[in-house]
């Protein structure tokens, strides 16, 4: 093994999926380190979807203007190199090895202290943390992982924050409520903050207005001081007018699709104002926003028949990707290729699904929290019909399925025929091995 390999495996001894809320270790380690994430301002970001495409929106702009940016968002879908981006390139195996082994002796010391040792998510947001101080960046752009009080990236107590759009998901840990989960992630709101949020919902909106009222935070509400004016449909992605927090941008072509993108465009826009104030240059602001990309959000990786890729993995998300796929592609067949994790909303992730998607092919992914593919099937069943419903027990075989359905079905023309491979993050993960070249 590589030396990188064996960071990425005893990484991952760590317990890839393992969960613990406990930020008084992650503090410890920070401290013992000398406080990296301190050297640097930062822009934290949190909401239930469109927190990583609106991350690496933000992190395109600031580099568009000259800065040097670190930029740390989860889940990877190839290396766990991913996570951890400096000037918009992943970390270098060499960069991630010298940092783990700068961080690794500390945290044994910390592991030492306490009955549980720190996690696999701890372990990269320091890492992320030290690496930035490190290289050094001028500003670090960093993605919650779960929620935002708890969350291990929270030491970083950001000068500004942004909410993208709050819904029901992560409810085990997070809240049977909107309002719950709305409290959650207002956690990332520190001490005279400015917040830029999302329009939101009546229910998530007050523990936002409360807990800026409580740090004394600033506040920017899409639809209010800034947001979308106009956005039609281009050749690979949409032109946007957006309305900032200090003029109107005209002619901001966004190489991504659908309505949703266009509102995390906006948000990234107004954070960037905020952090650049009178610095901002309009025609820099368009050449930033033409280099954004995201990869696994309605991503094209095949054509004949066009398969997209889409992380999707709640009704929220879903209800987004949906709307996308009327408005941009208008398929007259589409055949979706289904694999969840057990424990989200499969039920009203499949309802919304069913009205575009011709058939099924549902699956399983390679994570251990992934839906067995019976149960799968008979929910899909019970929405689908048992005639639009194909079962697959590997990834491989479900993509070769679903290619083969579309093409029966279109009887050879292939205009219009598309296959969407969605449901986690981790489903793509595993198509994309399979089909990006």
């Amino acid at each position: 093994m590589s030396e990188y390999d064996e960071v990425a495996a005893a990484l991952e001894q760590r317990g890839f999926t393992r969960m613990v809320f406990d930020l008084g270790k992650i503090r410890d380690l920070m401290d013992v380190l000398g406080s990296p994430q301190r050297a640097y301002p930062s822009i934290h970001l949190t909401g239930t979807n469109g927190k990583t495409s609106t991350a690496r929106m933000i992190d395109a702009l600031l580099r568009a203007h000259g800065l040097h940016t670190g930029r740390y968002t989860s889940p990877h879908l190839e290396t766990v190199r991913e996570r951890i981006s400096l000037d918009g390139e992943p970390i270098s195996e060499e960069r991630l090895v010298a940092t783990y082994q700068e961080v690794a002796p500390l945290a044994e010391l910390i592991d030492a202290r306490n009955s549980e040792p720190l996690t696999y998510f701890d372990m990269t947001t320091a890492m992320a943390y030290a690496a930035f101080a490190d290289a050094p960046v001028d500003i670090a752009v960093v993605e919650v992982g779960l929620g935002g009080e708890d969350d291990a990236t929270n030491v970083i107590a950001a000068g500004i924050c942004v909410l993208t759009p709050i819904g029901l998901d992560h409810t085990e840990w997070l809240g049977d409520t909107i309002e719950d989960i709305a409290w959650a992630k207002a956690g990332i709101i520190h001490k005279g903050a400015t917040v830029i949020t999302a329009l939101q919902t009546e229910e998530a909106m007050r523990p936002i207005l409360e807990r800026s009222a409580e740090m004394g935070a600033t506040l920017a509400r899409e639809g209010s001081e800034f947001g979308v004016i106009e956005r039609t449909q281009a050749v690979g992605g949409q032109v946007l007018r957006l309305q900032g927090l200090s003029a109107v941008y005209d002619e901001v072509f966004l190489p991504l699709f659908g309505a949703h993108q266009a509102q995390n465009a906006a948000l990234a826009l107004a954070a960037v104002e905020v952090f650049l104030g009178d610095q901002v240059r309009p025609e820099l602001v368009v050449e930033g926003f033409a280099q954004v990309d995201s990869p696994g959000r309605l991503e094209r990786v095949r054509s004949a028949p066009t398969i997209l890729l889409d992380g999707a993995h709640n009704p929220h998300g879903m209800a987004a990707t949906v709307g996308a796929l009327e408005e941009e592609f208008s398929f007259r067949h589409l055949v979706a290729v289904v694999a969840v994790l057990g424990d989200k909303d499969v039920s009203g992730l499949l309802d919304l699904l069913e009205p575009v998607a011709a058939r099924i092919v549902v699956t399983q992914n390679s994570s251990p929290r992934s839906m067995p593919v019976t149960e799968l099937a008979q929910l899909a069943t019970d929405i689908f019909g048992e005639d639009r419903v194909t079962v697959a027990d590997t990834m491989p075989d479900a993509i070769e399925e679903a290619v083969v359905l579309a093409e029966e079905d279109a009887s050879g023309e292939l205009s219009g025929v598309g296959v969407l491979i969605t449901g986690s993050v981790v489903t793509v993960a595993d198509a994309r091995k399979l089909l990006k070249r």
